[in-house]
């Protein structure tokens, strides 16, 4: 058939009882438009010369439904992370524990107390909420939370240096994920960058040339996903913080990724931490929220009281402002800290503090509950631009299918989507980074995909 006009009217289509429950749970909008799009589409068709056998009307409306299921279809949704890198920065970096949402539901679900004082009855300020915590961790004299750490560069630039000197090692203008520069936020805070040393090498004296000059701000930072080696030399953080204050100078530490335990205690290199960089002398350090903290996006100014109150005066500062679901999730994982049960209760420091038999007995068990794959010692990545080239030894379930790419597909369909990592044409699981109340899930998305034949189920004994 190919005359358009054999194509049903949308009022007609719209008298049948499945469209009457597309309409329920869709809309009568949506719904219309997608109905008039599959007629669209088949209208096209016909006019292209095509020969179509007209569905009947039910036909239309099953289409149509199903471009509706499409549209509705979330982008963002929840996964199950058996790669092995914790801050996976694809993945949304560090989860949140399901106690602490549960406890955020209830806040989060009911008006609160966001700009109220209860005490005074009168309106209060969103500062309050997060920012003691973080002053009685750190030791600062005073905090200010932004929705993100590049938010926090460049809002602290922009209230001290616009227009004025800000001097930075060559070796530390990095780019990190997602095109973010440092020498980029810089310029587009109107600070006027004064660059310092080589690539490789950066010298105290280097320093205090600069600072003979009239000067704002001296920055550091962390060089986060990459490391430097060979032929490199970065003075002391302690010596250039003395080298600025003697000129009357403060300095800006960005850290990035905000650790406020000593990752050495886990088998890592030591990460800079919060505390470490404010005893150096520090005015002001600026951190991410959702990196080595471990909890929401977030950008965290500490330091000086002065040079902090200055910053939150800054126009910019409202633009860049934390909303109550950030200010919340901060502060439960704040408090987790303050508890000194961060290893019991952050994911990612669960993760990273797992023992290694703890992890191998639950990759035998994956093993064994599928009766498939290869129990392989392995290592896992921290990631999310933290402790580059930085190892934890795990154990990881490997399968290996004739069809790979057709395996990883099958899991990236399953609900919840599981995500592995590829290596030597093997498909690893780590048990590190996969949620204990995802574990059944996994079990019966790989059981799942292995069935379909995606991944060609294979037998224990037949590795062996």
């Amino acid at each position: 058939m190919t005359n358009p006009r054999d194509l049903p009217a949308v009022d007609s289509l719209l008298q049948h009882k499945q469209a009457a429950e597309l309409v329920a749970e869709y809309g009568r909008g949506q719904t219309l438009n997608a109905i008039r799009e599959e007629l669209a589409a088949l209208r096209e068709s016909m006019l292209a010369g095509e020969e179509i056998t007209l569905p009947k009307n039910g036909g239309i409306l099953e289409a149509a439904k199903k471009r509706l299921q499409k549209q509705f279809q979330p982008t963002l949704e929840a996964v199950i992370n058996a790669t092995g890198v914790v801050l996976h920065t694809n993945l949304g970096r560090a989860p949140l524990s399901t106690v602490d949402m549960q406890q955020l539901a209830v806040l989060l679900s009911s008006y609160n107390t966001l700009e109220f004082d209860l005490e005074s009855g009168k309106r209060g300020s969103r500062s309050v909420h997060a920012e003691a915590l973080i002053r009685r961790l750190t030791g600062a004299e005073a905090a200010l939370v932004v929705n993100n750490n590049a938010a926090a560069v460049l809002l602290a630039l922009s209230a001290l240096s616009k227009g004025k000197r800000a001097i930075i090692s060559r070796s530390q203008l990095v780019e990190i994920g997602g095109g973010f520069r440092v020498p980029d936020v810089m310029r587009q805070s109107g600070a006027k960058l004064v660059e310092i040393g080589t690539t490789n090498r950066v010298n105290l004296q280097d320093y205090e040339e600069a600072l003979e000059e009239p000067s704002a701000l001296v920055v550091r930072a962390h060089h986060s996903n990459f490391k430097l080696v060979g032929f490199t030399h970065e003075p002391d953080f302690a010596a250039i913080v003395k080298a600025a204050h003697a000129r009357g100078v403060p300095v800006l530490d960005d850290l990035g990724s905000g650790a406020l335990l000593d990752t050495s205690r886990y088998g890592l290199a030591h990460e800079p931490m919060v505390q470490e960089s404010l005893a150096a002398g520090a005015d002001l350090v600026c951190f991410s929220g959702d990196k080595l903290l471990g909890g929401p996006q977030a950008g965290i100014l500490v330091g000086k009281a002065d040079l902090v109150a200055k910053v939150k005066r800054h126009p910019l500062a409202r633009a860049v402002r934390a909303d109550k679901f950030c200010l919340a999730a901060l502060a439960v994982t704040l408090e987790h800290y303050l508890k000194e049960e961060a290893e019991r209760a952050i994911p990612i420091w669960v993760m990273i503090s797992a023992p290694l038999k703890q992890l191998e007995k639950r990759a035998r068990h994956w093993q064994a509950s599928l009766g498939a794959g290869e129990v392989v010692e392995s290592v896992s990545t921290v990631g999310g631009g933290s402790l580059p080239e930085e190892t934890l030894p795990t154990y990881a379930l490997a399968l290996r299918p004739p069809k790979l790419a057709a395996f990883q597909k099958a899991l990236r369909q399953m609900s919840p989507p599981v995500i592995a990592r590829v290596e030597n044409d093997q498909v690893l699981f780590d048990p590190r980074t996969v949620l204990p109340e995802q574990e059944g899930a996994l079990l019966v998305g790989l059981a799942n995909a292995l069935a379909m034949g995606a991944g060609g189920r294979f037998k224990k004994e037949e590795q062996e």
